[in-house]
């Protein structure tokens, strides 16, 4: 099974409260074998930062990891 999130931009407090949720929710997927994944509009660099407010939201540290990665849709060609 897969789980794709598809958010509008990068930085916006929903988006960032939704990808916290599914951070702290990623060990429980990984138990039944499902894969995370998110689609944003920006960019790698932006996507890397998000990241960190990500973290800071969940109140771990602010690394550029999280436990499933942002696809880069700058050119909005998936979304």
């Amino acid at each position: 099974w897969g789980i794709l999130f598809s958010h509008p931009r990068d930085f916006t407090p929903v988006c960032t409260t939704e990808l916290g949720r599914a951070a702290k929710l990623a060990p429980e997927f990984s138990k039944r074998n499902v894969k995370m994944i998110a689609l944003s509009i920006d960019s790698v660099p932006d996507h890397l930062s998000w990241s960190k407010d990500i973290n800071a939201y969940n109140g771990d540290q602010p690394e550029e990891n999280l436990p499933f990665p942002i696809i880069a849709d700058k050119d909005r060609e998936l979304a």
